[in-house]
């Protein structure tokens, strides 16, 4: 949530263009791409594992690194889109632009024994097909891959046009993820380079040394004996430089000449009962791509056309998804269905209107939140009165602002950020957080009860959490998120029982609620109502209202009886799982150690209490 400070900041700010400066600083903040990147990993299918029984992990992460760069530098959507399905068919790819097109190698592999490659390859080549379609068009094709649509114009033999264009890639269901390419990250690097410089070196002052040793001999035949203790030397900085595995990530590259795979259409989707052939093409209802003479229409042509601002739906589809992330509800509400089976926009001119914008903005996706977001529309009040509640119980007609239930991650992500835990650390590999000990590893594997990360690790923004596919982030799960085995365009938002049993009992929280309580104590006046009060306003933001704060100070003064007389629960509750009371924090009680932690378990209690609120979990 947004700081006291800053909130008291703005309400002091009484210039015209206050709430301009205010969108434009959070636009502009270092979370801002990571923000943005979780919806859209959704879309991606990202995980860090590869799927089906086994669910082996997977080396990804630099694809995620790329998206949260891209939001975070407002990549023009056009652009992020052309690199993703087709970078590596770029004049002069870039590394980032391969990396760009694991959005497609994010699809399921099957190395289980007794699988078939290709049949699974084939597998890939369908999501591929349907992912396509489902993010840029909104449109549900998947049907279509065994019969022709039952409600939209769509054929089975435009199925299997746009599967002919994906359907030359190199990857091939391998169990080495190939094609990769390599990636710079420098706590690999900085362990190749030393012994790389010192081999080059080496190499530069004893040409003899250019030549590797033969496998079981000492030496190559003909050098010379005394040569013998640096080549010894040399084969041991080979051993050690190649045992420094680079940091990968797989990629789409294309097939080329006599390499290239026939498409046949499939008769009711079976990879083995085959058709007629079936040459590249878009679906005949849509504009047809505009293509230069002698150009294939290949991943590239596909990107271009679906940026095009001849395509009816791609940018009505992105404008609808933000509408979605920002009111709860798209202005179509059927996010995921944009064809005759999706439900009406409840204000097509609406739509319209802010598509041609963003399209005339350059794709400017920044530029299009602002407008969003500064409209009266969004900034009304979020209180609905009874008559407006029953006459438009889910806000369709725009009379409030939103009120939306956050996501998993944002969930997790604020209780750290009002315990003062949060790091702010970006990139690299996924991290392994706090979780319930299953104790399924006996069952199941070592990959479902995972050590937790040390250091700053253990508190990294949930977009950097491991997300296993067959054993999703518990808290997570629990909060809806996907398991993204498939494309997942909208997530649902249900109410349960178990998110309450969650975020009360959950070891993050719990030390969220910890870290929470030392804020209290050290931020704010002696009073307990000041330490309530603070405590409220780190996680809420706003000033506490009377009657809560006496709610509140009584919660904490019932608990502090209680922890006061079992010192072991007092122990328990302030220091597990976040670590010991700080020196400058116990100074505070003149060093009563026993007063410290029995006053700091029932301000754990106050603070757990305070991350469970229904307010906390809602925005605004």
């Amino acid at each position: 949530p947004i700081s006291p400070e800053a909130v008291d900041a703005f309400i002091a700010d009484s210039s015209p263009d206050a709430v301009e400066r205010l969108v434009d600083r959070l636009l502009n903040h270092p979370g801002y791409g990571e923000h943005l990147a979780r919806g859209w990993l959704d879309l991606a299918r990202y995980a860090d594992s590869a799927g089906y029984a086994d669910d082996p992990p997977r080396t990804i992460w630099a694809y995620r690194d790329w998206v949260v760069r891209a939001f975070d530098t407002n990549m023009p959507f056009d652009k992020f889109t052309i690199k993703q399905l087709a970078g590596d068919l770029l004049p002069e790819a870039s590394i980032n632009d391969k990396i760009a097109t694991a959005f497609h190698r994010n699809t399921l592999t099957n190395n289980e024994g007794g699988t078939i490659d290709e049949e699974f390859r084939t597998v890939a080549v369908v999501d591929r097909v349907s992912t396509t379609l489902s993010t840029w068009m909104g449109t549900t094709i998947a049907c279509a891959q065994c019969h022709d649509h039952k409600y939209d114009p769509l054929s089975q033999r435009e199925f299997f046009g746009l599967y002919a264009i994906f359907n030359n890639t190199a990857d091939a269901d391998r169990r080495d993820e190939s094609p990769l390419v390599t990636v710079p990250w420098e706590p690999v690097d900085a362990k190749r380079r030393p012994l790389e410089q010192e081999l080059a070196e080496i190499v530069a002052a004893v040409p003899e040394m250019k030549t590797t040793t033969p496998r079981k001999q000492p030496q190559p035949p003909g050098e010379p004996p005394e040569l013998r203790p640096l080549r010894k030397h040399v084969d041991g900085l080979r051993r050690r430089i190649a045992a420094v595995k680079p940091v990968t990530v797989p990629v789409m590259a294309e097939l080329a000449g006599d390499k290239r795979r026939v498409t046949k259409l499939q008769y009711r989707g079976n990879w083995q009962d085959l058709g007629p052939v079936v040459p590249e093409m878009t679906p005949a209802v849509f504009p047809e791509p505009e293509l230069a003479d002698g150009q294939p229409l290949d991943r590239l042509a596909l990107a271009r056309w679906l940026v095009s601002p001849a395509n009816p739906l791609t940018a009505r589809v992105v404008v609808n998804r933000l509408w979605e992330r920002l009111f709860g509800i798209g202005i179509v509400s059927t996010s995921e269905e944009f064809g005759s089976q999706g439900e009406l926009p409840s204000h097509p001119e609406l739509l319209d209107w802010l598509a041609s914008e963003l399209i005339a903005s350059g794709w400017d996706l920044k530029a299009l939140q602002r407008l969003i977001v500064t409209s009266a529309t969004y900034r009304q009040s979020s209180k609905p009165t009874a008559e407006r509640l029953a006459h438009d119980p889910e806000n369709r007609l725009l009379a409030c602002g939103p009120r939306v239930r956050l996501s998993a991650e944002v969930i997790r992500d604020q209780a750290l950020v009002a315990a003062g835990l949060l790091s702010n650390k970006k990139g690299g590999p996924s991290v392994h957080p706090p979780q319930p000990d299953l104790g399924l590893r006996a069952a199941f594997g070592g990959g479902i009860d995972w050590k937790t990360s040390t250091g700053e690790d253990r508190y990294r923004r949930a977009i950097y959490t491991t997300w296993r596919r067959s054993n999703p982030y518990p808290s997570m799960a629990t909060f809806d998120a996907p398991s993204r085995e498939v494309c997942t365009i909208r997530r649902p938002r249900t109410n349960t029982p178990l998110q309450a049993l969650v975020t009360l009992n959950d070891p993050a929280f719990v030390e969220a609620a910890q870290g929470l309580a030392r804020r209290m104590v050290s931020e704010a006046g002696p009073t307990a109502s000041d330490r309530a009060g603070r405590g409220l306003r780190l996680v809420l933001a706003r000033q506490p209202r009377p009657e809560e704060l006496t709610r509140l100070v009584q919660l904490y003064e019932d608990s502090l009886a209680e922890f006061t007389a079992d010192a072991a629960a007092a122990k328990a509750m302030a220091t597990d799982p976040l670590g010991p009371l700080p020196a400058d924090l116990l100074a505070r009680y003149a060093g009563d150690a026993v007063q410290a932690t029995a006053d700091l378990a029932a301000w754990t209690v106050v603070g757990n209490v305070l991350l469970n609120l229904d307010e906390t979990f809602m925005c605004p």
